[in-house]
């Protein structure tokens, strides 16, 4: 939606600009889409776009998921979101595949491009840890790189993924406290690499196991909220703030998950332009770049296994795709009229 929004309609930046900040939001810790919206903001108005960007991105959804943990409260139940995903998951694949067909023009453009994004992919299927395909799809294209030609003369800025990996306290029946539950968060927004989905073992160990804070339940619960509400994954830590500690845990939750986001955007953001200049960290970003369309289209592969599952799903799909296509309808608009349509169909 962000590529067909600000480098097809609006033309903000080229495609090729919007792939290296794509590539670089994998590289660093926290949630992909909130530091991409972050630095797409910060690319076209500066710092205050960097925070008005990530704090309209953020803050619907959080209102969202805190009417979902107060309803969750006062009524002990989740709403149902069964036929409204029924709906929004075909006109979903349309949207990704219509993306994914107009960043793979751009970035793959070479043979040994095509060949990592192959690659990438085969090892993505057989479960091959996501951090470790970006980081060895940078190192294969730089070093085809270096092989084919001389390295070039002057400092080389070489890129490499990192991680931080913070240390859990065992203890049991840790009591609850505001602080405790702000840094729990900021540490796992800090140290959490790869996908929404990840984030589900980290909760588990320290609330539910460790320090009782949450039921086994009650974590599935706040999951699923964050899978089915719009916005970032990561809104998942205000529902789970509402539960253990009312609005103040929420808001203290959402704040520390998501501001380690935002200084790793800061700090890596005016980075991007430079590793452009250096011809090795320049490959890197290449082979960072075709993995994660590699990623990106294994994700859809199983998306569209669990979203067309009859034959008014793939008639939903076909006409979400022959609407971006060939009267280029917004893609916000088709998400309602999935959600619509999924909510009729089970009238």
């Amino acid at each position: 939606m962000m590529e067909d929004e600000l480098v097809r309609r609006r033309q903000w930046l080229p495609r090729e600009e919007f792939l290296d900040l794509l590539g670089a939001t994998h590289l660093i810790p926290g949630p992909n889409s909130t530091e991409l919206a972050i630095h797409l903001g910060h690319r076209r108005a500066g710092w205050p776009g960097l925070l008005v960007a990530g704090v309209c991105f953020i803050v619907p959804a959080m209102l969202l998921t805190l009417a979902a943990a107060w309803a969750y409260v006062r009524f002990g139940t989740l709403p149902q979101a069964g036929a409204l995903l029924y709906g929004v998951k075909p006109v979903i694949l349309a949207v990704v595949l219509q993306a994914l067909w107009g960043l793979g023009k751009t970035a793959l453009t070479t043979r040994p491009r095509i060949a990592v994004a192959i690659g990438a992919a085969v090892a993505s299927a057989l479960g091959v840890n996501e951090l470790l395909i970006l980081a060895v799809s940078g190192a294969a294209l730089a070093a085809w790189l270096r092989a084919r030609s001389a390295p070039a003369s002057g400092s080389t800025l070489v890129l490499a993924p990192f991680a931080l990996h913070g240390a859990t306290v065992v203890t049991a029946s840790v009591p609850f406290s505001l602080g405790g539950l702000f840094l729990f968060f900021l540490k796992v927004g800090s140290v959490l690499f790869g996908s929404g989905y990840v984030l589900l073992a980290f909760l588990r160990a320290d609330l539910v196991e460790h320090w009782g804070w949450l039921t086994e339940a009650q974590l599935l619960d706040a999951v699923a909220v964050g899978q089915f509400t719009p916005g970032p994954v990561f809104t998942t830590a205000t529902f789970i703030g509402y539960l253990v500690g009312g609005t103040p845990g929420a808001g203290l939750a959402t704040l520390g998950i998501f501001l380690p986001a935002f200084v790793f955007v800061a700090l890596s953001g005016p980075l991007v332009p430079r590793l452009r200049k250096s011809r090795t960290a320049g490959a890197v970003l290449d082979g960072v770049n075709a993995a994660s369309l590699a990623l990106m289209a294994v994700v859809t592969w199983q998306l569209g296994r669990a979203a067309l599952v009859d034959g008014w799903t793939v008639a939903l799909a076909v006409a979400g795709a022959a609407l971006l296509l060939r009267w280029r309808v917004n893609s916000a608009w088709l998400v309602l009229g999935g959600a619509a349509a999924g909510l009729l169909l089970a009238w």
